[in-house]
């Protein structure tokens, strides 16, 4: 029998970069590692559906160094090659996450940045330009010292178990088929400049006029966001990232900003509108053919041009994924 040969991955922060690194961590299971990921709390229900160990990374430095250094021993011991060769792989390009692993006695692969080349068994090149997605890839590439493409679409899995969840949270909301989801938050900025288009609000009044249901899954503390500024829209409060997949699959439509439940729209095949204003698509747009871009930055684009494109996709029975865009803005 084949040994384990687990491999430590630490995760980036955000939502959507974790989930832009998913075909990557397919891509290192496929060549047979085992893989123990590392990174927030709700990176394990995001990632669920994929049934990769997944730990909560702790808040303190001591802990996080305690932590690695646990699964390093958990590894060793199952994996008696695991100390001579490269054990584990990087994913944030931060100073600290190559601090840790070196600390924790791992021999790390990641991003040559701010000095980490001391501290890493091998460092890579961050190209700037390209997709993250396509960043994290060649990432995983290197590592394998191969080379491919990555593939057209995400397809991320989600449990049983959390797609029966998302039906029950519609169905005790009285949420009809054919819903459209809005997602009109985004988290920090994109150099200096705010990534939330300002009509939204006006922009969810109009949408109900288009006769669909529209709902909301507001992330913690912005419940009272929703009610006091989107009147009309179905809180569906609470709902966490597993189920939130889930849900985001029955949808007939996504509009959104740049942020997180964009890229588990697209990852989970639903079709999305995203609404860019600063973000450069190149770069950070949702990644998949189901994926229609909003966007004539520096201004943001109209109300009436975002409900033209919503009327054009719910015209098609709202079940379909979202006309070809131009070449300059299809993603994936």
């Amino acid at each position: 029998m084949t040994p384990p040969r687990p491999l430590i991955v630490r995760l980036r922060n955000w939502v959507g970069d974790v989930i832009l690194g998913v075909p990557a961590l397919r891509l290192l299971q496929s060549h047979g590692y085992e893989l123990q990921l590392v990174g927030e709390r709700w990176a394990a229900p995001l990632l669920a559906g994929e049934q990769w160990a997944t730990h909560a990374r702790p808040k303190r430095l001591k802990e996080r160094v305690a932590q690695l250094r646990r699964l390093h021993v958990d590894a060793a011991a199952r994996d008696p090659g695991f100390d001579r060769r490269e054990n584990a792989l990087v994913l944030p390009t931060s100073f600290s996450s190559a601090l840790e692993m070196r600390l924790a006695g791992l021999k790390a692969v990641g991003y040559r940045q701010e000095a980490r080349s001391l501290l890493l068994r091998r460092s890579e090149p961050l190209v700037y330009g390209g997709h993250a997605l396509a960043s994290y890839w060649q990432l995983a590439c290197r590592f394998l010292r191969m080379d491919a493409a990555p593939p057209p679409v995400i397809d991320l899995k989600t449990r049983p178990a959390d797609q029966q969840r998302a039906d029950e949270v519609l169905a005790r909301a009285q949420v009809r088929p054919g819903f459209v989801v809005v997602c009109p938050f985004a988290g920090g900025l994109f150099e200096d400049q705010e990534k939330t288009w300002p009509a939204f609000p006006e922009f969810a009044l109009a949408l109900q006029r288009c006769g669909r249901d529209v709902v909301a899954c507001p992330g913690p503390g912005e419940d009272a966001l929703i009610t006091s500024h989107y009147p009309g829209v179905k809180l569906l409060a609470g709902v966490d990232l597993g189920a939130y997949g889930g849900l985001l699959r029955r949808s007939a439509l996504v509009v959104s900003n740049d942020t997180g439940p964009a890229h588990l729209a697209a990852a989970v095949g639903a079709p999305v509108l995203s609404v860019l204003g600063p973000t450069k698509p190149e770069q950070w747009a949702p990644w998949g053919p189901t994926v229609q871009i909003v966007r004539r930055w520096p201004e943001w684009p109209s109300v009436d041009e975002v409900i033209e494109r919503v009327q054009a996709h719910l015209a098609d029975g709202g079940t379909a994924a979202p006309a070809p865009a131009p070449a300059e803005t299809r993603i994936g």
